[in-house]
Formats: structure tokens, sequence, C-alpha cells
């Protein structure tokens, strides 16, 4: 028996010459949020397909809650709610009609579906929004609806492929609470929810290109390239920079990126908004920060300030995106 609902063996797709998933590996527990973090391009949609079912592996397997995804495929399936990057309702139907057709199609009864679906919108915060057209809605509302016709047949690993691009951050906030909230209290399960060696938590495999997403994450595997090149929980990832970061404030910016880059214990320098960060060598944060100083005067800029910050999961994504070119 095994505790991972989610088992996935050197996954392998190509679409011509482009390896979108090249050789990726992941085992995701009961009750654990997985983010699959990269840049657009980097194979995540692709790997949220393959675990899905949605498309055929070229090599690989995949594993759902104890069955096979080639093999046993609608069972693999029935354990599985899937929110899609692109709104996939129907725009004619109501809210409650198309939780309906959801439901009917995976094969629940109006006595199973019906105040199942109420439980949900009211979880979800759509309860009083059930007669109005899809197409009446707001994105955030209609990231709700999908997030609930996925969760209609109470599934056992919910697959969320970029679920807040697009969407305001109160929104993103607001839909995040609900992924938490369904993973710390998970929903009662029904017969189409009963395979072998299952724990009681409700999965979550979130693919994002936002890092302080990620940061809500139990573990995240950072995708480049079709692979996963580096996977653990955040803290452990912001961990691999602590004490070689700086935090740069000054005018103009990108004299001070300039001057920062010719220090020869700088590795990187990356805009953050209005300010700088400065990755350096191990054990030279304060050699560094007795440097710049000098340096930057010298070439008529202005400081502001300079100082030794924990690190973002951004700088370390960095870090790992360079220590990993072909």
């Amino acid at each position: 028996m095994t505790d991972y609902l989610v088992q996935a063996n050197n996954l392998h797709k190509h679409f011509g010459n482009v390896h979108a998933v090249d050789g990726v590996s992941l085992n995701v527990k009961s009750g654990e949020i997985y983010g699959l973090v990269g840049s657009d391009g980097a194979g995540k949609t692709t790997a949220m397909r393959l675990l899905v079912g949605a498309l055929l592996p070229d090599a690989g397997e995949v594993s759902i809650c104890g069955y096979d995804l080639r093999k046993q495929v609608e069972m693999a399936r029935s354990q599985i709610g899937y929110l899609s990057q692109r709104f996939s309702m129907y725009e004619d139907l109501t809210v409650l009609e198309n939780i309906r057709f959801f439901a009917e199609i995976r094969g629940l009864s109006p006595s199973e579906w019906l105040p199942r679906s109420m439980e949900i919108l009211e979880f979800v915060g759509l309860d009083k929004f059930v007669e109005r057209r899809a197409g009446q809605l707001s994105g955030g509302m209609k990231q709700k609806l999908g997030l609930a016709s996925a969760l209609v047949t109470r599934p056992r690993l919910l697959l969320l492929d970029e679920p807040t691009t697009g969407v305001d951050p109160v929104t993103r906030q607001d839909f995040w609470q609900l992924v938490i909230k369904l993973v710390a209290q998970p929903l009662a399960p029904t017969p189409l929810s009963q395979g072998e060696g299952q724990g009681d938590g409700v999965s979550v495999i979130i693919s994002t290109p936002y890092m302080d997403e990620a940061s809500r994450c139990h573990r995240v595997g950072f995708m480049k390239a079709g692979k996963i090149i580096a996977e653990d929980a955040p803290s452990n990832l912001r961990a691999r920079l602590n004490g070689r970061v700086l935090e740069l404030r000054g005018e103009p910016l990108n004299a001070l990126r300039h001057i920062a880059h010719q220090d020869r214990d700088v590795e990187d320098v990356a805009a953050f908004g209005d300010k700088l960060h400065v990755r350096v060598k191990e054990n030279t944060a304060q050699d560094v920060i007795a440097r710049l100083p000098k340096q930057i005067e010298a070439q008529n800029a202005k400081l502001f300030s300079v100082r030794q910050i924990p690190p973002a999961l951004e700088d370390v994504f960095i870090a790992l995106s360079e220590s990993n070119h072909d």
C-alpha cells in the first residue's frame, strides 16, 4: 500500500522536435498541495494534461489513487477533478445547469448531484447565483464555477492548471483560500471515489507562474524546458540561498545594476520593482556590502540602502535556471 495518491514516473511527451515534457517524475501524497512552477513554455500544461489522461505520454507511467492511467483510465479519471487553463463551462447555461451537466456525465443521479451541488456552490460562494448564466459571471466567479464543477464528484485529486491567470489579486486570494480550506477540511467521499489504498485527504496539483502562489504549496517542482530542475518545500528551496541575497535601493536603477554586476563576488542582479536583488557568492555578503557604496559613489549614482535579506523563491528560481543551462 502506498501513501501517494499520484505517482508519475519518467514522463515524456514530444511534439515534433519539441520536448514538452522530458523525464518528469513526481509523487504527491494525500492532503498535499503540490505546485508545478515555471515560466510560459516550461511544460506545466502538458504535464497536467498527461496527469489527467488528456494526452498519452510517449514514455512513462502514471498512477492515480492506485489506478494505472493507461490500463484503468475510467477508474483513474473518476478520482480526478480538473480545472483547465481556459474557462470551459457552457456560457448559455446557468451556474446550476453547468454543474448538473458535469455531474450527470460522470454518472451522478439527481438525488446525488443536487444536494452536492448546493453544498459546493455554498463552499465557493456562488449559492446566490444558481440561476445566473455562466456568460454573465465575472472572471473570478467563472473560476469558482469551474472549481465547483470539478468538485461535484468529490474527487480525491484536484488538478488546477494556472487557475488564477488573468484575475485580480483579491480574486486570486479568495481562490487560494478555497483551495487551502478544501485540503484542510476534505469533503466526505462518495462511492465514485472509493479507490484502494487511499488516505482521507484531497490532494491538489496546481500549475502557476506566480512565485507567491508557489509559496502556499506544501512542495514545489520548478520546471524548465520540460524538466523538473528542483523539488522541495518552499522553505527548503529558499534556504539554498540563505545569506546570499542583498537588497539594493538607489537611483538610477540601471546604473546600480551595472555597477553591482561588475563586483567580483556578485553572481546575478535582478530587478524587483523599485529595488534590486543581488545574489552573491557564499560567505561574501558582508564584503560586497562594504564595497558597493564606494563603487556606486565613484560612478556618481545614488545609494539609498544595501542590506542582506532572506531569499525569495524568485531568487532561487533564477539561480536554478542559470545553473541548468543546456
